[in-house]
Order: structure tokens, then sequence, then C-alpha cells
């Protein structure tokens, strides 16, 4: 008896080391393109979303509700963060602005790791960035009227797997 009570605890603190582990050593990326812009002003470099894109940013944070968010990253624009917020509210957390093209890969990758996180960009900037993750070019910038483009990257002790959903939320 005694045996079986020293397996059971070392099978218990196994068990339980082992999921301490995974769980810290596991990042999980959601990426997406801001939802429908106005484009009622072609003059206007930064314009709000459309009702369908509030529509859409709200949806999203439905698609995402059972997901829990350490950390929301969006551009900052409008339309970024138009769509970024409703599922930030819904986690509680202040969006965190990034400048995808000084974003530093192993700066948000440290700063990020074991951490699931939502990353709202544009058509180009989303794969370009999801491309810098996986690090080669996989994917290709998004069509101008495609918004519900998914990307999920998880990174495991360092391998990479990722795909690609699209979500159509109309």
């Amino acid at each position: 008896m005694k045996y079986f009570f020293l397996f059971t605890f070392a099978l218990l603190s196994t068990l339980t080391f082992s999921q301490e582990k995974t769980a810290a050593e596991t990042s999980t990326y959601y990426f997406i393109r801001h939802a429908e812009k106005d484009r009622s002003d072609q003059s206007n470099k930064d314009p709000h979303l459309t009702e369908a894109g509030k529509k859409r940013a709200l949806n999203w944070s439905d698609v995402f509700s059972n997901i829990k968010f350490d950390a929301v990253y969006s551009t900052d624009y409008k339309r970024t963060k138009e769509t970024a917020l409703p599922t930030a509210t819904k986690n509680g957390l202040k969006l965190t602005l990034y400048n995808p093209y000084k974003l530093d890969k192993k700066i948000f990758l440290n700063d990020t790791k074991g951490k699931t996180v939502l990353v709202v960009g544009h058509s180009n900037t989303t794969p370009m960035f999801v491309n810098e993750i996986l690090g080669f070019k996989k994917h290709e910038d998004i069509d101008d009227s495609n918004n519900g483009n998914l990307y999920m990257v998880t990174i495991i002790d360092g391998k990479i797997a990722d795909q690609v959903l699209t979500v159509n939320l109309h």
C-alpha cells in the first residue's frame, strides 16, 4: 500500500509538472485583418468601420468567446482598433499598439511566449506578420474584399504549426 501511494504521488507530480511545462511553453497567435472599413472618402487614410464592419468586429469577439487572451495587438488605425476592441474588452485587456514595419520578431515572441494573443492588422501586414513568425513566406496578401481570414499559429517547444480559416460572419 505504501508503494501505491508513492507511485500515485510520483505520477500526479509528473502529470502536474508536464501540464505546467506545456502550458508555459505554448504560444498561440490568432491573426485577423480589420473588418470592413468606410470607403466613402477615398482621401481618408484612417477611416472608421462601416456598420457591417462593426457587426463583424462584434462577431469576431463571439467567435473568440471561449478563448482567454493574454494580449490583443492592433495597428494604430481606427479600423484595426475598432475591430480589436470588442475582443479586448471581453478579456479585460487594453490594446497593445504595434507598427508592423518596426516590430522586432524576437522581442515580440519573447514578450508573448506562453501566451494567447490576438493580432489585428491589414490585408498586407497580417500575412506578412504570420510569415515572419513562421520564418518563411507562405501566405500572400489578403484580397481587399476579404475580411474573414483567421490565421492561427501555435508554437510548442520551438515547433510551429499554422492553419488558415475563412470565417464568414454575415
